[in-house]
């Protein structure tokens, strides 16, 4: 099985400081930008359901092949995310070259900076390999948008062997982060005839909510939190707020009410302990998902382009 493949010491002789390096660089980013630890989590998983972990999404596009990453969905990853990988991948290459993969540093990364925010420590295996594919006629299939719905949402993770009870958990990582106003304006703004505001959402905070947004037309970049009430934390206040018909975006607030999901909604609002708990399995469970060995991929030199580089 792949488990068996990835193992927890796989750096231990070929590179001994890659914990030591990744956790150095990771802690001097996080303190200068507080949002690199929600960045990095939307990286990683962007990257695992499109063609698996295999850092498909860090290759920059060349004239004649656009890439994952510049697919209308991934648009809105963070600099800050690239670039704390870029930072991590420059330090091994001093201390061990070539021997690191780009798709292992985003996996460690991740897991690194859910803890420093707060979250549950889940152990990494390593030894995935970097794949060598990168298109983005293979994201729409793959990652759900704000508008997509509950049934289809759940369906997608269903294909890549995620449960309904993963999915919720996976949601989980809304608690920490922010989410531009345009992705929900449809929701604050004239939703309809009768009503500013999707009926979904509390009015008090749909009021705030447009106060927030009022120039995000001019001002693109305009964002709210996705927890108003512990952003940089890690915790289970996103469930809470999904109770409280407080989540940013439709297909949040979606999982609230669906029969299905929202079980697990209420469970994790009333128990962090149980949140963690699954939130660390399924992250564990995605990071392995279709991952390639041994020859099924390279390690990439630079993050952001194929070793056999043809421009």
């Amino acid at each position: 099985s792949v488990n068996s493949k990835l193992t927890v010491d796989y750096y231990k002789k070929s590179c001994p400081r890659f914990e030591e390096i990744v956790r150095q660089v990771v802690t001097d980013k996080q303190m200068q930008a507080p949002t690199t630890a929600a960045g990095v989590v939307r990286l990683f998983f962007h990257d695992c359901m499109v063609e698996s972990c295999d850092a498909s999404i860090l290759i920059a596009s060349t004239h004649n092949r656009k890439a994952e990453r510049d697919h209308d969905i991934n648009l809105s990853l963070p600099g800050d995310a690239f670039d704390v990988i870029t930072r991590i991948k420059t330090a091994l290459e001093l201390e061990c070259p070539g021997i690191v993969s780009c798709s292992d540093i985003i996996a460690i990364a991740t897991r690194n900076l859910v803890v420093m925010v707060g979250g549950p420590h889940y152990e990494v295996r390593f030894g995935r390999k970097d794949g060598t594919v990168s298109d983005t006629s293979r994201v729409d299939a793959s990652l759900a948008k704000t508008t997509t719905p509950i049934d289809q949402i759940i369906t997608m993770f269903g294909e890549k062997g995620l449960s309904v009870q993963e999915l919720v958990a996976l949601l989980g990582a809304h608690t920490i982060g922010f989410t531009h106003c345009k992705e929900f304006a449809k929701r604050i703004y004239n939703f309809s005839p009768t009503s500013q505001n999707d009926p979904q959402m509390d009015p008090e905070y749909a009021e705030a909510l447009r106060k927030l947004c009022m120039n995000h037309t001019m001002v693109p970049q305009m964002s709210a939190f996705n927890d108003v009430f512990t952003p940089g934390k890690f915790d289970n206040m996103y469930y809470k707020n999904l109770r409280r018909r407080m989540a940013l975006l439709q297909s949040d607030q979606a999982v609230a009410t669906d029969k299905r999901t929202r079980p697990f909604v209420d469970l994790y609002a009333a128990n962090q302990t149980a949140f963690f708990e699954a939130f660390g399995r399924a992250m564990q469970k995605v990071s392995i998902l279709g991952v390639k060995t041994g020859r099924k991929g390279e390690v990439r030199r630079r993050c952001d382009q194929f070793n056999n580089f043809h421009p």
